[in-house]
């Protein structure tokens, strides 16, 4: 019963999973790193402190014997580019070879990106694209990135990605996080936010301009503070907020279908987990969504990797 570990160590949970190849199933264990009321994230070095402080009982929690784990995934850069870099996935590579080498398990080394995509294609049952010839698109939405990616298959690195357009400025991720908290919720705002927006009836026309397919949110933000000081309920302004990310990814995406034809396009990353931001994405795109439960950072992705390069097919 071969079972893949996966560890993720991204700037705001510490995360491990396992992939049993037997059963084809996943079990995860996460914890969210502490984040003061009013603040919007951490400080690298208190990232690093925190995943440090609570990896063990994260990784606990799965109950593995150390001679039960074939091999383990990690990743420890944010994406698999020149200069991309952060110290809170050292945390994560250090244990993960440490392991390695006691339990005598072969490590396999990922990006964070990658594995938000392979958690997706898991998820919704499309992991057969790993082992296709045809490219397809892949989102990754969060509070670190708004890209996106022409996927390929890569028997090196299971899938290789090439930037087809990103955000200038804020990313979606951060936008959401910023309102939030200006609305007075506690950081990250996501769930909050959405809840909040639930309860709005208002209805907006937004047509998001976009340059080479990439967006810019910075003014969403300045918008929002100015709905807020004209005394726009705050409901109506969090709905406002999540239907201007929708319509800046519908543009994004049939941009890239424009450019590359059609194909099949994968959501993944913590914003993609609002159901709100869905609804347009679903109808109009041979889309393909993660659970919300794969969708924000987890370790997932990263067992699927450590699986895939070890030779399993999923």
């Amino acid at each position: 019963m071969p079972l893949y570990l996966g560890i993720d160590t991204s700037n705001y949970t510490t995360s491990t999973a396992v992939y049993n190849s037997s059963s084809r199933s996943v079990f995860q264990s996460k914890k969210l790193l502490p984040v003061k009321d009013g603040e919007l994230g951490l400080r690298q070095s208190d990232a690093v402190f925190h995943h440090v402080k609570q990896f063990s009982e994260v990784l606990s929690s799965l109950k593995l014997f150390d001679d039960s784990i074939t091999a383990i995934g990690v990743s420890n850069a944010p994406r698999r580019i020149e200069g991309s870099y952060m110290p809170c996935f050292l945390v994560g590579e250090t244990i993960a070879e440490s392991m390695a080498a006691a339990c005598g398990a072969r490590i396999y080394k990922t990006s964070h990106q990658a594995g938000h995509i392979l958690a997706a294609l898991y998820s919704c049952g499309m992991t057969k694209l790993i082992y296709s010839d045809k490219p397809f698109l892949a989102f990754h939405v969060s509070g670190g990135t708004t890209d996106c990616l022409l996927a390929v298959p890569d028997k090196n690195e299971v899938i290789s990605v090439k930037e087809v357009s990103t955000s200038l400025d804020l990313k979606a991720g951060q936008l959401i996080d910023r309102v939030g908290v200006m609305l007075g919720l506690k950081f990250p705002c996501g769930k909050a936010l959405e809840a909040l927006a639930n309860q709005s009836t208002a209805r907006f026309k937004i047509k998001p301009t976009l340059k080479d397919g990439c967006c810019c949110l910075s003014g969403v933000e300045n918008k929002c503070a100015k709905m807020l000081s004209d005394g726009a309920s705050k409901c109506d302004i969090a709905l406002f907020v999540l239907k201007y990310i929708e319509a800046v990814i519908f543009e994004m995406t049939k941009y890239a279908l424009s450019v590359y034809g059609d194909m099949k396009v994968i959501y993944a990353g913590g914003v993609m987990s609002d159901m709100l931001i869905r609804d347009k994405l679903a109808l109009s795109f041979d889309a393909y969504f993660a659970e919300p439960e794969f969708s924000c950072d987890n370790a997932v992705g990263t067992a699927i990797y450590a699986a895939v390069k070890d030779g399993c097919i999923l």
